[in-house]
Parts: C-alpha cells; sequence; structure tokens
C-alpha cells in the first residue's frame, strides 16, 4: 500500500511503518520460522512495489503467490486489522505475468549454455577444480571456434568431440583428462534426467520483459513477475544457480543511475539459504559483488530465509530494511542465533528484542527499516498489512487465462533450433566419414588399377614368351630339316665316291 506521501506502508505498531522508496535498493530481508507469515509479507511487499510502478521478481513455492492477479476479499480477520489500524484495504488485482522453467506453469525461462556460464555451471553440478577447469576449455575451444553452445546436447557433443581430440588441444588449452570429461558427461545426464534440457536453449528469455509497467483503473502499476518454483525447488542447486544467473543477467543489463527516487526493480530471493550452501570461493565472490554493486543501478534485492544466519555477514551487512518474523529456540544452537539476531537490530527500549523474536504471533515482525538518511531506524514490533490481492493460489484455469493475456506465448512457446555445436559437428564428422570413404574407395581403385596393370604386363610377358617359344620351334624344325636333307646329300655323295 502506497500512503499520501508515496512511501510503502507496510505495517502498523502504534503508528504506520514505511519503507522510504529511494532506500528501497538498499537490498532487504525478510525472516522467520516456517509459518510465521514470510510469504504474506512478501506479497504485502511487492504488491506495495508495484503501486508505486516498480516492477518486481519472485519465486513461489507453494502457488500461494499467485493470488496478487486476483483481487482480495474481506474476512473477519482484515476487517479487524483494518479496524486496529484505522485504514481501509482497496482489494485490486495486481498486473501479473508467470513464468517456469519448464513451461507448464508459465512462460518457458530458456537460457543458453554458454551464457548460464562455467561457474554456475559446476555449482549444479558439483564439478571437482580440475572438472571445472575442463569445463573451462571445453567452453574457450568452442568459442574459438565459433560453435554456440546452446543446450546439453551441445555441450556433450563438444565434450565428446574434445576428448576424443584432447592431444590436439593440450598445448593451447592445456591437458583435458578423459576421466574429467567422462564425470562432466555423468552429471549432464543426471541433470537431463531432472528436466534440464528443457531449459537450456533458444529463445533464451528477455530480462527486458520483466520491466513493464500497466496500467489498471488509470494508475500505473509495476508488473508482479512470478517463477512457478514448486518444481525447480526439488533440485535446491538448480534453483540457486538460476536465480543467480538471473539476478546476474540484469546486473549486466543495467546502466548505472546513481541514486534514484525510487528503485528500477525489485528482486526477491526465496530461500536464499540454498545460494550460499556449499558454494565455492569463486561463487561467493559473484555473489557479494553483484549485490553489493546492483543497487547502483536501481535494483533492490531481497532475500528470504528461516534464519538470517544463513546469509553470510558480507552479505548480510548490505540488506539495509528488515523484517524478522519469529524464530524458534529448541537447541542451544537456536537460542544462540535467536541472541545474534536481536543484536542486529538498534534496541527499542520499550520492549526486550530478544524475548520478543520468540513470542511473534503469526503476521507480526520485528521491523527496522532505513531512513531518509541511510541509516537504519530502531527495531519496532509491528502486525504486516493485508494484501489487496488474493490470499493464496488462483485456480489452473485462471493462470491459464493470464499466461494467454500476458502476450509472450508467441515469443517463448517454442523452442528454437538453430546450427550450433551439436549440428556442426555433426556436419564435420559426416565430412570426415565422407572424406575417409573417399580416400578409402580412391586407395581401394588405386589398388584395383595397380593390380589389372600387373596382370596386364603378366599377360603380355606370357604372350611375348608364347611367342617367343613358337618362333624358335619353327626355327629349329627348318634347321633340322635343312641339316636332315644337307645331311643325305652329303652320305650318297660318299657313297658314289666309294663305288
Amino acid at each position: 500500500m502506497i500512503n499520501s506521501e508515496e512511501k510503502l506502508y507496510v505495517a502498523h505498531s502504534d503508528h504506520p511503518l514505511v519503507l522510504e522508496p529511494k532506500m528501497a535498493n538498499r537490498h532487504g530481508l525478510i525472516a522467520g520460522a516456517t509459518g510465521t507469515g514470510k510469504t504474506v509479507s512478501l506479497q504485502v511487499l511487492a504488491e506495495s512495489f508495484s503501486d508505486l510502478g516498480v516492477p518486481c521478481f519472485m519465486a513461489d513455492m507453494k502457488g500461494d503467490l499467485s493470488g496478487v492477479y486476483k483481487a482480495g476479499e474481506l474476512t473477519k480477520f482484515i476487517a479487524k486489522r483494518q479496524e486496529q489500524f484505522g485504514v481501509t484495504f482497496e482489494f485490486q488485482p495486481y498486473p501479473t505475468q508467470f513464468f517456469d522453467v519448464y513451461g507448464e506453469q508459465g512462460h518457458p525461462m530458456r537460457v543458453t549454455i554458454k551464457d548460464f556460464g562455467v561457474l554456475l555451471f559446476s555449482r549444479i553440478m558439483s564439478l571437482t577444480d580440475t572438472q571445472e577447469g575442463v569445463l573451462n576449455a571445453v567452453f574457450r575451444i568452442c568459442e574459438d571456434k565459433n560453435m554456440p553452445l546452446d543446450d546439453l546436447k551441445d555441450l556433450r557433443a563438444a565434450l565428446n568431440y574434445i576428448g576424443q581430440n584432447a592431444k590436439e588441444f593440450q598445448t593451447e588449452y592445456g591437458n583435458i583428462s578423459s576421466v574429467s570429461v567422462g564425470s562432466i558427461q555423468r552429471n549432464l545426464l543426471a541433470l537431463e534426467e531432472q528436466g534440464g534440457n528443457q531449459f537450456f536453449g533458444l529463445p533464451e528469455f528477455d530480462i527486458d520483459d520483466f520491466f513493464s509497467v500497466e496500467k489498471m483503473n488509470g494508475i500505473k502499476k509495476g508488473m508482479i513477475n512470478i517463477l512457478a518454483a514448486d518444481k525447480l525447488y526439488n533440485n535446491p542447486k538448480l534453483y540457486s544457480a538460476f536465480l543467480m544467473w538471473l539476478l546476474t543477467t540484469i546486473y549486466n543489463k543495467l546502466p548505472e543511475v546513481g541514486d534514484m527516487d525510487k528503485p528500477k526493480f525489485i528482486f526477491f530471493f526465496d530461500e536464499a539459504h540454498l545460494l550460499f550452501d556449499d558454494a565455492s570461493k569463486a561463487l561467493m565472490e559473484q555473489i557479494e559483488k553483484v549485490v553489493r554493486l546492483i543497487r547502483s543501478k536501481g535494483v533492490g534485492v531481497y532475500f528470504i530465509t528461516q534464519n538470517p544466519m544463513d546469509i553470510p555477514e558480507n552479505v548480510l551487512g548490505q540488506l539495509g530494511n528488515k523484517i524478522q518474523h519469529a524464530l524458534r529456540a529448541f537447541t542451544p544452537k537456536d537460542q544462540k542465533a535467536v541472541k545474534a539476531v536481536a543484536q542486529s537490530f538498534r534496541a527499542n527500549e520499550s520492549f526486550d528484542t530478544e524475548k520478543a523474536l520468540l513470542e511473534l504471533e503469526t503476521g507480526e515482525a520485528l521491523i527496522s527499516f532505513l531512513d531518509e538518511k541511510g541509516a537504519p531506524t530502531i527495531v519496532e514490533r509491528a502486525k504486516m498489512l493485508c494484501p489487496q490481492g488474493q490470499i493464496g493460489p488462483i485456480t489452473e484455469e485462471e493462470r491459464r487465462t493470464a499466461i494467454k493475456e500476458s502476450g509472450l506465448e508467441k515469443k517463448y512457446g517454442e523452442t528454437v533450433e538453430r546450427e550450433s555445436a551439436y549440428e556442426m559437428l555433426i556436419k564435420e564428422s559426416e565430412k570426415k566419414k565422407k572424406e575417409e570413404e573417399e580416400r578409402r574407395a580412391q586407395e581401394l581403385a588405386e589398388k584395383e588399377e595397380a593390380k589389372r596393370k600387373k596382370e596386364e604386363e603378366k599377360e603380355a610377358k606370357a604372350k611375348a614368351k608364347k611367342s617367343a617359344s613358337s618362333s624358335t620351334t619353327w626355327y629349329g624344325k627348318a634347321l633340322t630339316s635343312i641339316a636332315k636333307t644337307l645331311g643325305n646329300k652329303l652320305v650318297n655323295e660318299v657313297i658314289k665316291k666309294m663305288k
């Protein structure tokens, strides 16, 4: 909800608690144990930003957030809140776009293998440093050879080709072991079984489609972009890596804008602890860099998690706007965490912060926002406002209507296949096969020709020998006949003389 001063009115203690629009890009945190009201708080914030004309993005774990598409209804609980706060909620729908990397509950969100990058790919496949180095070499070779890596079959084909010709690339790109290539191939098969082949490819998602503003009842409202994440969440590393890719893409896409009266975009990162679990040093550095610098591009990032201690200090220290719901302290470790969270707020003399963290009711929170000068305010115990949209999921029919009305179906509905690494390597393989067949055919033809010539020479020699033999026989017979005739004459002459 937006108050008369164009500030985000999101909670109420004994007075309204507001979030300064120009401080909204200083990032924030919504934390609390399961069932304490984080999802409703997220919806209240998203609707308020939309009222301000600021588009936002959020992942929907259970389908509950889809209710923003439809106007809410007055209930006894909400009527009581209205009376307590002295306000009247104007139930209304919000402009909503639904997305789903699997293309089942929203428009498909695809990314090419190349643009997803080695670092995030290594994370979702849990590669070792050596394997990551091999994958990096594969990406580089494909880039140098102008072989686009669009989908998983491209990467598999490239790995197969480079693995078989490793010696050819060793001098320029380093050692590429067949063991590492085989391990990466096995990980790719596992990723494909999890549906990876559905969100790697073309057409690649255009971040600009997040930033639309739509008029509703004459008022410009920011688009609320919702990612159906119930299925994606089954693969936590893939979920966190995909959202990190989105955030990094937004960071790379937007220009520097400096301080603004209100943010250009708000990114809600639900189940944020998954981003940091088992994150490599390189990934942690990238996360910290993006969070630190993206606010200068007018983007606010709000992390949603069960316990603030799940977020590294270097990132947590950059989250100035906090909505902290109740925590549970069943173990000594939990009690230590509660104490640390309480100490992170500016103390309020009217109540014990640590004690309050354990007593908060559902929908109640400890709140500290940044003031106009950027300093954190004293923590206050307050009740969150109610959403203006529906609390809970919409029907499947309503979701299909929203998807159809968005106008993005034509843009993302059909997968696009272009000539990429797979097709290029198939062509090269077929070309080599054809050349090999032609070479073998040529060799065979040459052998046949040589054999034919040899046989012809043999026949010629045989004929010549036969001819020579025939001539010799005739000549010999002639000589014998002459000799016989001469011999007979000589004998006759001798006989005559003897008489």
